[in-house]
């Protein structure tokens, strides 16, 4: 069945595309839910202007990434913490810690979700957080972990 997508959906589409999928996934997920429309004529016209929406969106949201990548990358963020003897800290560092101080010491708002840690940060000196905000802008931001 051909279907226009009414939103991003992971591993099917972006908003506004034209794509084919199976008659079942069409009727009893995308349709129902409101993730798509059946593609007639008039339907596909729509899909241009949905397609000229979400670039004129994304190329938005890379420009603000980039602002904020070219703010936060030559700052280095300190987080004061615990630690014990070694330089091993008591608790850890998560990426909510990273972005409550990334706020409070540059004024710029990240979400906890687009910093990328495998593993809490445990010790004290220096890491790398790489964050991704937009597909295209990904940068590291430096946090110091100092005894406090």
């Amino acid at each position: 069945m051909r279907v226009v997508l009414r939103s991003d959906i992971d591993k099917v589409g972006k908003r506004g595309d034209i794509i084919d999928v199976a008659d079942g996934y069409a009727r009893n997920y995308l349709l129902p839910k409101g993730f798509a429309i059946v593609a007639s004529n008039g339907v596909t016209a729509q899909a241009g202007a949905m397609r000229r929406a979400r670039d004129l969106k994304d190329a938005k949201d890379r420009e603000s990434a980039e602002v904020v990548a070219r703010t936060l990358v030559p700052v280095v963020i300190r987080i004061p913490a615990r630690s014990g003897a070694g330089g091993k800290l008591f608790g850890s560092v998560t990426t909510t810690d990273v972005a409550e101080a990334v706020a409070a010491q540059t004024k710029v708002t990240l979400d906890r979700r687009r910093l990328h840690l495998d593993e809490p940060i445990k010790t004290l000196g220096t890491h790398e957080v790489p964050v991704k905000l937009h597909a295209d802008v990904e940068f590291r931001v430096t946090v110091e972990v100092v005894a406090s």
